[in-house]
Protein backbone atom coordinates (compact mmCIF):
# COMPACT_ATOMS: atom_id res chain seq x y z
CA UNK A 1 0.00 0.00 0.00
CA UNK A 2 1.25 3.47 -0.78
CA UNK A 3 1.47 6.46 1.47
CA UNK A 4 1.15 8.96 -0.78
CA UNK A 5 -2.18 11.21 -1.25
CA UNK A 6 -3.39 9.98 2.43
CA UNK A 7 -2.92 11.99 5.45
CA UNK A 8 -1.95 10.32 8.86
CA UNK A 9 -4.42 7.79 10.34
CA UNK A 10 -5.62 8.90 13.91
CA UNK A 11 -9.02 7.22 14.13
CA UNK A 12 -10.11 3.53 12.93
CA UNK A 13 -12.99 2.51 12.35
CA UNK A 14 -14.21 -0.64 12.94
CA UNK A 15 -16.67 -2.74 10.50
CA UNK A 16 -17.78 -5.44 12.87
CA UNK A 17 -20.61 -7.48 11.74
CA UNK A 18 -22.23 -6.06 8.71
CA UNK A 19 -24.15 -8.93 7.69
CA UNK A 20 -26.24 -9.18 10.93
CA UNK A 21 -28.00 -5.73 11.19
CA UNK A 22 -30.96 -6.97 11.11
CA UNK A 23 -30.32 -8.83 14.25
CA UNK A 24 -28.27 -6.34 16.09
CA UNK A 25 -30.34 -5.85 19.28
CA UNK A 26 -30.58 -9.46 19.55
CA UNK A 27 -27.04 -9.90 18.99
CA UNK A 28 -26.15 -6.86 21.03
CA UNK A 29 -27.99 -8.57 24.08
CA UNK A 30 -26.88 -12.08 23.62
CA UNK A 31 -23.10 -10.47 23.85
CA UNK A 32 -23.77 -8.34 26.99
CA UNK A 33 -25.50 -11.48 28.74
CA UNK A 34 -22.75 -13.42 27.63
CA UNK A 35 -20.22 -10.49 29.04
CA UNK A 36 -22.00 -10.33 32.41
CA UNK A 37 -22.28 -14.01 32.68
CA UNK A 38 -18.38 -14.61 32.21
CA UNK A 39 -17.47 -12.11 34.73
CA UNK A 40 -19.49 -13.13 37.42
CA UNK A 41 -18.11 -16.91 36.44
CA UNK A 42 -14.71 -15.92 36.45
CA UNK A 43 -15.07 -13.51 39.87
CA UNK A 44 -16.91 -16.86 41.34
CA UNK A 45 -13.40 -19.11 40.84
CA UNK A 46 -11.01 -16.37 42.16
CA UNK A 47 -13.26 -15.89 44.89
CA UNK A 48 -13.84 -19.56 45.91
CA UNK A 49 -10.30 -20.63 45.42
CA UNK A 50 -9.22 -17.58 47.90
CA UNK A 51 -11.47 -18.26 50.28
CA UNK A 52 -11.93 -21.79 50.85
CA UNK A 53 -8.91 -24.08 52.09
CA UNK A 54 -9.51 -26.93 50.46
CA UNK A 55 -8.93 -25.52 47.27
CA UNK A 56 -5.60 -23.95 48.06
CA UNK A 57 -3.81 -25.93 46.03
CA UNK A 58 -1.73 -25.10 42.90
CA UNK A 59 -3.73 -26.46 40.16
CA UNK A 60 -6.52 -24.10 41.80
CA UNK A 61 -4.64 -21.51 42.22
CA UNK A 62 -3.32 -21.72 38.25
CA UNK A 63 -6.98 -21.72 37.86
CA UNK A 64 -7.49 -18.56 39.50
CA UNK A 65 -5.45 -17.23 37.35
CA UNK A 66 -7.01 -18.34 34.29
CA UNK A 67 -9.91 -16.86 35.62
CA UNK A 68 -8.51 -13.30 35.90
CA UNK A 69 -6.96 -13.61 32.44
CA UNK A 70 -10.50 -14.85 30.93
CA UNK A 71 -11.56 -11.31 32.46
CA UNK A 72 -8.69 -9.33 31.26
CA UNK A 73 -9.43 -10.49 27.64
CA UNK A 74 -13.03 -10.38 28.17
CA UNK A 75 -12.69 -6.30 28.96
CA UNK A 76 -10.31 -6.08 26.12
CA UNK A 77 -12.56 -6.71 23.44
CA UNK A 78 -16.37 -7.29 24.72
CA UNK A 79 -17.34 -3.63 25.72
CA UNK A 80 -16.16 -2.06 23.19
CA UNK A 81 -17.83 -5.09 20.61
CA UNK A 82 -20.87 -4.04 21.57
CA UNK A 83 -20.61 -0.50 20.56
CA UNK A 84 -19.96 -1.73 17.04
CA UNK A 85 -22.49 -4.69 16.94
CA UNK A 86 -25.04 -1.70 18.48
CA UNK A 87 -24.07 1.38 15.55
CA UNK A 88 -23.30 -0.85 13.15
CA UNK A 89 -19.23 -0.07 13.33
CA UNK A 90 -17.31 2.48 15.66
CA UNK A 91 -14.47 4.82 15.44
CA UNK A 92 -11.50 4.31 17.94
CA UNK A 93 -8.56 6.31 18.47
CA UNK A 94 -5.09 4.29 16.90
CA UNK A 95 -3.76 4.94 20.51
CA UNK A 96 -6.66 3.09 21.72
CA UNK A 97 -6.52 0.61 19.09
CA UNK A 98 -3.04 -0.56 19.91
CA UNK A 99 -4.07 -0.51 23.26
CA UNK A 100 -6.61 -3.02 23.08
CA UNK A 101 -4.28 -4.96 20.88
CA UNK A 102 -1.94 -4.99 24.03
CA UNK A 103 -3.86 -6.39 26.61
CA UNK A 104 -5.84 -8.71 23.91
CA UNK A 105 -2.46 -10.24 23.15
CA UNK A 106 -1.73 -10.14 26.83
CA UNK A 107 -4.33 -12.46 27.79
CA UNK A 108 -4.12 -14.84 24.82
CA UNK A 109 -0.86 -15.12 25.85
CA UNK A 110 -1.04 -15.56 30.14
CA UNK A 111 -3.83 -18.20 29.15
CA UNK A 112 -1.31 -20.53 26.67
CA UNK A 113 1.75 -20.45 29.40
CA UNK A 114 -1.39 -20.88 32.14
CA UNK A 115 -2.42 -24.12 30.03
CA UNK A 116 1.06 -25.31 29.68
CA UNK A 117 1.91 -24.97 33.61
CA UNK A 118 -1.02 -27.10 34.19
CA UNK A 119 -0.70 -29.42 31.99
CA UNK A 120 2.69 -29.59 33.66
CA UNK A 121 1.15 -29.88 37.31
CA UNK A 122 -1.69 -32.82 36.01
CA UNK A 123 2.02 -34.32 34.90
CA UNK A 124 3.41 -34.14 38.21
CA UNK A 125 0.38 -35.49 40.10
CA UNK A 126 -0.38 -38.63 37.86
CA UNK A 127 2.91 -39.35 36.52
CA UNK A 128 5.26 -38.41 39.52
CA UNK A 129 2.61 -38.19 43.03
CA UNK A 130 5.72 -39.03 45.23
CA UNK A 131 7.58 -36.09 44.02
CA UNK A 132 4.63 -33.40 43.81
CA UNK A 133 4.48 -31.47 46.89
CA UNK A 134 8.60 -30.97 46.46
CA UNK A 135 7.99 -29.77 42.68
CA UNK A 136 4.77 -28.14 42.50
CA UNK A 137 5.58 -26.22 45.82
CA UNK A 138 3.85 -22.53 46.59
CA UNK A 139 6.79 -20.61 45.88
CA UNK A 140 7.10 -22.68 41.98
CA UNK A 141 3.69 -21.36 41.46
CA UNK A 142 4.31 -18.08 42.44
CA UNK A 143 7.50 -17.86 40.59
CA UNK A 144 6.18 -19.01 37.72
CA UNK A 145 2.82 -16.27 37.43
CA UNK A 146 5.69 -13.55 38.38
CA UNK A 147 7.92 -14.90 34.99
CA UNK A 148 4.77 -15.17 33.02
CA UNK A 149 3.64 -11.74 33.73
CA UNK A 150 7.59 -9.98 33.44
CA UNK A 151 8.08 -12.42 30.04
CA UNK A 152 4.47 -11.02 28.35
CA UNK A 153 4.80 -7.60 29.09
CA UNK A 154 8.54 -7.51 27.74
CA UNK A 155 7.56 -9.78 24.63
CA UNK A 156 4.15 -8.07 23.77
CA UNK A 157 5.34 -4.69 24.20
CA UNK A 158 7.98 -5.53 21.98
CA UNK A 159 5.50 -5.90 19.08
CA UNK A 160 3.43 -3.18 20.12
CA UNK A 161 6.39 -0.61 19.74
CA UNK A 162 6.98 -2.31 16.84
CA UNK A 163 3.78 -1.81 14.85
CA UNK A 164 3.71 1.67 16.45
CA UNK A 165 6.98 2.79 14.26
CA UNK A 166 4.98 1.59 11.14
CA UNK A 167 3.10 4.17 8.50
CA UNK A 168 0.04 4.93 8.87
CA UNK A 169 -1.15 7.18 5.67
CA UNK A 170 -3.60 4.99 4.08
CA UNK A 171 -7.23 3.91 4.71
CA UNK A 172 -8.57 3.24 8.00
CA UNK A 173 -11.00 0.79 8.06
CA UNK A 174 -10.70 -2.31 9.53
CA UNK A 175 -13.21 -5.38 8.81
CA UNK A 176 -13.01 -6.62 12.10
CA UNK A 177 -14.89 -6.51 15.59
CA UNK A 178 -11.12 -5.54 17.36
CA UNK A 179 -8.25 -4.34 16.58
CA UNK A 180 -6.09 -7.52 15.81
CA UNK A 181 -2.55 -8.10 14.48
CA UNK A 182 -3.56 -9.30 10.59
CA UNK A 183 -6.28 -6.30 10.00
CA UNK A 184 -3.48 -3.80 11.76
CA UNK A 185 -0.62 -4.63 9.36
CA UNK A 186 -3.26 -4.37 6.93
CA UNK A 187 -3.64 -0.75 7.93
CA UNK A 188 -0.03 0.21 7.36
CA UNK A 189 1.54 1.25 4.11
CA UNK A 190 4.90 0.32 5.26
CA UNK A 191 7.24 -2.41 4.65
CA UNK A 192 5.61 -5.10 7.43
CA UNK A 193 8.03 -7.75 6.58
CA UNK A 194 9.75 -7.39 10.00
CA UNK A 195 7.31 -7.22 12.27
CA UNK A 196 5.57 -10.22 10.67
CA UNK A 197 9.00 -11.83 11.14
CA UNK A 198 9.15 -10.72 15.06
CA UNK A 199 5.71 -12.13 15.65
CA UNK A 200 6.47 -15.71 14.09
CA UNK A 201 9.84 -15.68 16.18
CA UNK A 202 8.05 -14.40 19.40
CA UNK A 203 5.15 -16.69 18.44
CA UNK A 204 7.42 -19.39 19.12
CA UNK A 205 7.99 -19.61 23.53
CA UNK A 206 4.74 -18.08 23.47
CA UNK A 207 2.27 -20.75 21.43
CA UNK A 208 3.79 -23.05 19.73
CA UNK A 209 6.32 -24.46 22.67
CA UNK A 210 3.38 -24.72 25.06
CA UNK A 211 1.20 -26.41 22.87
CA UNK A 212 4.05 -28.93 22.65
CA UNK A 213 4.74 -29.03 26.26
CA UNK A 214 0.94 -29.80 26.39
CA UNK A 215 0.72 -32.44 24.06
CA UNK A 216 3.88 -34.42 25.36
CA UNK A 217 2.67 -33.62 29.21
CA UNK A 218 -0.58 -35.45 27.41
CA UNK A 219 1.05 -37.94 26.14
CA UNK A 220 2.96 -39.05 29.03
CA UNK A 221 -0.36 -39.04 31.41
CA UNK A 222 -2.32 -41.23 28.87
CA UNK A 223 0.42 -43.66 28.55
CA UNK A 224 0.47 -43.60 32.49
CA UNK A 225 -3.26 -44.03 32.89
CA UNK A 226 -3.45 -46.88 30.78
CA UNK A 227 -1.26 -49.11 32.84
CA UNK A 228 -3.67 -48.58 35.97
CA UNK A 229 -5.01 -51.90 35.92
CA UNK A 230 -8.50 -51.35 37.29
CA UNK A 231 -11.25 -49.57 34.85
CA UNK A 232 -12.43 -47.56 37.80
CA UNK A 233 -8.88 -46.57 38.74
CA UNK A 234 -8.30 -44.96 34.84
CA UNK A 235 -11.69 -43.51 35.42
CA UNK A 236 -10.63 -41.37 38.74
CA UNK A 237 -7.09 -40.34 37.88
CA UNK A 238 -8.63 -39.31 34.06
CA UNK A 239 -11.57 -37.40 35.59
CA UNK A 240 -8.67 -34.82 37.14
CA UNK A 241 -7.33 -33.81 34.27
CA UNK A 242 -10.28 -33.58 32.24
CA UNK A 243 -11.75 -30.27 32.84
CA UNK A 244 -7.97 -29.19 31.95
CA UNK A 245 -7.78 -31.31 28.17
CA UNK A 246 -11.57 -30.17 27.71
CA UNK A 247 -10.69 -26.35 28.32
CA UNK A 248 -7.08 -26.63 26.31
CA UNK A 249 -9.33 -28.37 23.46
CA UNK A 250 -11.54 -25.52 23.25
CA UNK A 251 -9.06 -22.53 23.45
CA UNK A 252 -6.05 -24.11 20.79
CA UNK A 253 -9.24 -25.86 18.69
CA UNK A 254 -10.43 -22.52 17.58
CA UNK A 255 -6.78 -20.23 18.00
CA UNK A 256 -5.61 -23.17 14.96
CA UNK A 257 -9.21 -22.80 12.95
CA UNK A 258 -8.45 -19.51 12.11
CA UNK A 259 -5.37 -20.32 10.43
CA UNK A 260 -7.48 -22.84 8.35
CA UNK A 261 -9.35 -20.48 6.40
CA UNK A 262 -6.69 -17.64 5.84
CA UNK A 263 -9.33 -16.00 3.03
CA UNK A 264 -12.43 -16.12 4.43
CA UNK A 265 -13.01 -13.37 6.97
CA UNK A 266 -16.46 -14.00 8.08
CA UNK A 267 -15.29 -17.54 8.63
CA UNK A 268 -12.04 -16.24 10.63
CA UNK A 269 -14.73 -13.81 12.37
CA UNK A 270 -16.63 -16.19 13.92
CA UNK A 271 -13.76 -18.51 15.03
CA UNK A 272 -12.37 -15.10 16.76
CA UNK A 273 -16.01 -14.40 18.32
CA UNK A 274 -15.55 -17.60 20.37
CA UNK A 275 -12.09 -17.81 22.03
CA UNK A 276 -12.64 -13.96 22.69
CA UNK A 277 -15.93 -14.13 23.93
CA UNK A 278 -17.58 -18.11 24.25
CA UNK A 279 -14.11 -19.59 26.04
CA UNK A 280 -13.64 -17.08 28.59
CA UNK A 281 -17.75 -18.17 29.29
CA UNK A 282 -17.07 -21.69 28.92
CA UNK A 283 -13.51 -22.04 30.90
CA UNK A 284 -15.55 -21.15 34.74
CA UNK A 285 -18.61 -23.38 33.81
CA UNK A 286 -16.26 -26.54 32.81
CA UNK A 287 -14.31 -26.48 36.10
CA UNK A 288 -17.87 -26.01 37.64
CA UNK A 289 -19.96 -28.74 36.51
CA UNK A 290 -16.47 -31.09 35.90
CA UNK A 291 -14.33 -30.62 39.43
CA UNK A 292 -16.18 -32.11 42.45
CA UNK A 293 -13.94 -29.87 44.61
CA UNK A 294 -15.74 -26.16 42.96
CA UNK A 295 -18.54 -27.69 43.09
CA UNK A 296 -18.80 -28.57 46.96
CA UNK A 297 -17.13 -24.76 47.06
CA UNK A 298 -19.78 -23.31 45.54
CA UNK A 299 -22.59 -25.34 47.73
CA UNK A 300 -20.98 -24.49 50.48
CA UNK A 301 -21.19 -21.12 50.10
CA UNK A 302 -24.60 -21.11 48.83
CA UNK A 303 -25.29 -22.60 51.91
CA UNK A 304 -23.71 -20.43 54.43
CA UNK A 305 -25.51 -17.21 52.38
CA UNK A 306 -29.15 -19.12 52.26
CA UNK A 307 -28.66 -19.93 56.24
CA UNK A 308 -27.26 -16.64 56.68
CA UNK A 309 -30.33 -14.89 55.23
CA UNK A 310 -32.81 -16.69 57.18
CA UNK A 311 -30.74 -15.66 60.35
CA UNK A 312 -31.35 -11.82 59.55
CA UNK A 313 -34.60 -12.10 58.47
Amino acid sequence: MQCKNFSRVDEIFLLGFQNLQNLKIFFFLTLLIIYCITLFGNLQIILLVSSNKNLQRPMYFFLSQLAFSDILLSNSIVPNMLRVVLYGGTTITFESCLTQFYFFTASEALECLLLTVMSYDRYQAICNPLHYTSVISHLFCVKAIVLFWLFIFIIILMISLSISQLEFSGPNIIDHFFCDFAPLLDLSCSNTFVVEMESMLLAIPLVICPFVVITISYIYIVYTILKIPSVSGRQKTFSTCSSHLAVVSLYYGSLISIYLFPNQENIKKVFALFYTVITPLLNPVIYSLRNKDIKQAFVKIFVFLKLNSGFNS
